[in-house]
């Protein structure tokens, strides 16, 4: 008899999800985590919207470990010395059942795996899962580890073991193995005192503030982010793989530039360095993701390419949360049918397609590329910039430029060729609109 009747590898958000899932539904279930404890080595520079907890633990803002609560929310455009940012507050996220907070990996992943725990998965830290396991006729039957005892058996296996998921790779998934889908996510944490935050951001209480930021990474694409928790502020980049190792400068570099500019100085300045990190995330949207159903195995949350870099949006813990539990609910209903085969779980994949996790992902589709290339990067931030700039400086007695036409000059004193601004408009139009 195997071990268990499903092994679920990796106990982020994703994997704890479908755990908690299926310990509901009665099904010996295993949760491995390679760690000492969930979230030990899991770094993220974003905001857990809470949305899709409300179906698996209602009343989740009562006892999840928040930092703070999000009621500020900004989208800020760089050029070395100017910055231009639309920032947005509200009281109706100040309260339950909120919409999004700020809160530590190593609390947040410890808390959800716990209640996988609490409804019977079995939690098994500190033990990587090397590969899949299979039967004489090529059949999964659990995974191989380095645990001393070896192999843990089950019909079916839930990979949710990140980036470049091993498991899904053995299992011949991944169709993008380059890492032109890839970017590296770096972050620093800096502790100042909770009054000085409130201070800087203009919060009180519980209310957080998180910054997205766009054109901070110089020829490197990528993006920023600013966000504070209780007592600490984080602050870091998320830099195109391939570029960055073109580039020659280290990811910590980028971040003491973005430290630097004279719009974020004022936020971080005094903090003291407490942490430091870097996380590999799959950015390469609805296009490049592997497929997600192979015979005795589903594949979810990071693993299974999962986040959502829109620009205005750059989210993946709900993703992730969303999937492990419809990979959970597909596994206990293929177990109860009696086939843990392609066929038997393919319900998972019309699951997330009738859901916001793949529906989402397929209308933004093109937003990856279009975010990422060179105009958007680094001629956009500057047209806008300077067209701001022009429109607010005074220069009587000249008379003020009308909008349109001053934001025409910019545009056509920009490397920007007009067939590639009208082409970017359309896709954006198409992607945001």
């Amino acid at each position: 008899m195997p071990d268990f009747d499903v092994v679920v590898v990796g106990a982020g958000p994703a994997g704890s999800a479908a755990a908690l899932v299926l310990a509901r539904a009665g099904v010996r279930v295993a949760l491995l985590e390679r760690g000492p404890f969930p979230g030990s080595k899991n770094m993220y520079g974003g905001v857990v919207y809470g949305r899709i907890l409300d179906t698996l633990l209602p009343r989740w803002w009562e006892e999840v470990p928040v930092q703070r609560w999000v009621t500020r929310r900004a989208t800020m455009v760089l050029t070395p010395t100017q910055s231009l940012t639309i920032d947005f507050r509200t009281q109706a996220w100040a309260g339950p059942p909120y919409n999004g907070c700020t809160t530590l990996r190593p609390d947040f992943d410890a808390w959800l795996a716990d209640k996988a725990a609490d409804a019977g998965a079995a939690l098994v830290t500190s033990t990587t899962a090397t590969g899949l396991r299979r039967d004489g006729v090529g059949r999964v039957t659990g995974v191989t580890t380095d645990r001393p005892d070896g192999a843990i058996t089950a019909p079916l296996v839930i990979a949710c073991d990140g980036v470049n998921s091993l498991l899904a790779k053995e299992a011949g998934l991944y169709h993008h193995p380059g890492p032109e889908h890839i970017t590296l996510g770096a972050k620093e944490v800096l502790a100042l005192p909770r009054d000085e935050i409130d201070r800087r951001f203009g919060l009180t209480g519980d209310e957080g503030a998180d910054f997205e930021i766009l054109g901070c990474t110089g020829s490197v694409p990528g993006g920023g982010f600013l966000y504070t928790n209780a007592e600490t502020v984080a602050v870091g980049v998320v830099l195109h793989l391939p570029a960055l190792a073109r580039s020659g400068k280290r990811p910590e570099e980028f971040i003491a530039d973005l430290k630097d500019h004279p719009t974020i100085a004022p936020l971080v300045s005094g903090g003291e360095l407490k942490e430091y990190s870097a996380h590999l995330i799959p950015e390469g949207g609805y296009d490049a993701m592997p497929a997600l159903v192979g015979d005795g195995l589903l594949v979810a949350g990071d693993a299974a390419g999962l986040c959502l870099a829109a620009g205005i949006w750059l989210e993946g813990v709900n993703f992730a949360i969303a999937s492990g539990a419809a990979a959970g609910e597909t596994a206990a209903e293929a177990l109860r049918g009696g086939t843990t085969d392609t066929a038997g779980l393919a319900a998972y994949r019309r699951r997330l397609e009738a859901s916001f996790v793949l529906q989402d992902h397929r209308k933004l589709r093109r937003a990856p590329d279009f975010v990422l290339n060179h105009r958007t990067q680094l001629s956009y931030p500057r047209v806008v910039c300077d067209l701001v700039e022009q429109l607010f400086t005074v220069r009587n007695p000249r008379p003020k430029p009308g909008g349109i036409r001053a934001a025409w000059a910019e545009l056509r004193s920009s490397d920007v060729r007009l067939r590639d601004f009208a082409r970017d408009a359309w896709v954006a139009l198409r992607t945001y609109g």
